[in-house]
């Protein structure tokens, strides 16, 4: 195993210990919790750029990377529903469009057809990935200047979740014979 893949399945093994930390009774559980998932969050790049730039590009990346990023965002954002930070519904959209997509991709896959990120979707991380630790840390610094930026971040990161899925799916129609549409 190469060392970009060693970084993703790294980045999976940090998923339990964030929610371990989470649900700890230690002192400042979640500061310690907010910068492990920044950190699983930052090594998506790490190894990305490792991968690239050292040609390193495999198939179990290619599937585990986006998977490893599933994962953290959907543990992160479900404990968010379960402690009443954000409604359910918004999550459920999050990760049904995942599914879908990851389906949508799969199929793709089965045709020979590779989809490349798009910079929609990689919008939608990003958004995602600064809207997680705040809604964690309670919108500091954010909640005293009384400007609601977790909440604000995270609405954006619903819509770009749809509108890059979406948009994933009309640039793509063919694989599934929709050229109709």
């Amino acid at each position: 195993m190469n060392l970009a893949n060693k970084i993703t399945v790294f980045r999976v093994i940090l998923v339990p210990v964030f929610l371990l930390v989470l649900y700890s009774n230690i002192t400042y559980s979640t500061y310690i919790a907010t910068a492990i998932f920044v950190f699983a969050a930052l090594t998506d790049t790490l190894d990305g750029h490792i991968a690239r730039s050292r040609n390193l590009v495999t198939n179990f990346g290619k599937f585990f990377d986006p998977l490893a990023d599933k994962i953290l965002v959907s543990a992160a954002l479900i404990y968010l529903v379960e402690i009443r930070k954000i409604p359910a519904w918004i999550v459920i959209l999050i990760i049904a469009r995942e599914f879908s997509i990851t389906g949508f991709r799969i199929i793709a896959a089965s045709e020979g057809i590779t989809i490349a990120a798009s910079p929609l979707g990689k919008f939608k991380t990003i958004t995602q990935l600064i809207a997680i630790p705040l809604l964690l840390l309670d919108n500091w610094p954010f909640h005293k200047l009384n400007i609601p930026l977790d909440m604000i971040l995270l609405y954006i990161a619903l819509f770009f979740t749809l509108f890059s899925g979406i948009d994933y799916i009309y640039r793509n129609k063919k694989v599934l014979n929709l050229d109709d549409i």
